[in-house]
């Protein structure tokens, strides 16, 4: 194990967050239960004072594959996945194009687009040194029941990459901000959508500070230019205030706050 320093206001993807001390975690270490594992910090909104953090090293960023099964370490970025399906002609993760993160958020999140989840296609998840198999775990949408930190995964794939399929899927991104953000912030309430209540009680496009609720989709918090956690906060209990005050609805976050 090592230690490295890492600005989140740099490294996160909604540019917030001050340098911290973050545990390497190298193949063969045990992994620690106290700290919060972070992968590509595209899904997580660090405080003040987070929790203390690790993340895997470059010992879990991999790729292979044999007989329709694809393995990852859970360090793989999603981008390096997406150029080896592609090279290698391989589909059922067209899905992950312009999805940012790691394997292990793919998996820890169930992450995916419209109908497509990662759990449609994944076979199984090392943690702690052995593995489990997909019909082992509990998961839903956009979270996955966990008992420990994944360090591997394997995916059910096929031959022929479907091009027609990725683009119409980046089609349906289209519509998301393009300033620093952390992604969808709260989850899609049962049979309707966080960005279409939270434009309903007027929060779209509404600013506080240097953050805003995004104009192009109401659930993306969007960083103008050094936006704090406290001006996130603040905007993220306003929404979840106003939607239940008006439609009776508890919005959950989708974001991780540490």
């Amino acid at each position: 194990m090592k230690i490295k320093e890492i600005d989140f206001s740099k490294y996160s993807s909604i540019k917030i967050g001050q340098k911290e001390k973050i545990l390497m975690i190298e193949d063969g270490d045990n992994i620690p239960s106290e700290r919060y594992l972070i992968g590509g910090a595209n899904n997580i909104l660090v405080s003040t004072s987070p929790k203390p953090m690790m993340m895997l090293s470059k010992d879990f960023s991999y790729i292979k594959y044999s007989q329709d099964i694809l393995e990852c370490g859970a360090a793989t970025l999603t981008g390096q996945i997406l150029s080896f399906v592609k090279k290698h002609n391989l589909g059922g993760l067209e899905y992950i194009a312009k999805l940012p993160g790691t394997v292990g958020g793919l998996v820890a999140m169930n992450a995916g687009v419209k109908e497509y989840e990662t759990f449609d296609i994944l076979d199984s998840i090392e943690i702690d040194g052995r593995w489990i198999e997909v019909k082992d775990i509990e998961y839903g949408y956009r979270y996955a029941k966990l008992p420990g930190i994944v360090t591997r995964a394997r995916f059910r794939v096929k031959r022929g990459y479907d091009e027609n399929l990725a683009l119409h899927l980046l089609k349906l991104r289209n519509n998301q901000p393009k300033e620093p953000n952390a992604g969808s912030i709260f989850k899609n309430p049962s049979n309707d959508y966080a960005g279409r209540l939270i434009e309903a009680v007027g929060l779209k496009g509404y600013r506080v500070g240097n953050m805003a609720w995004s104009s192009m989709h109401a659930n993306f918090l969007v960083n103008l230019g050094n936006g704090s956690f406290h001006e996130a906060i603040e905007l993220i209990e306003l929404a979840k205030d106003r939607v239940y005050s008006k439609f009776g609805i508890k919005l959950q976050e989708e974001i991780k706050i540490i």
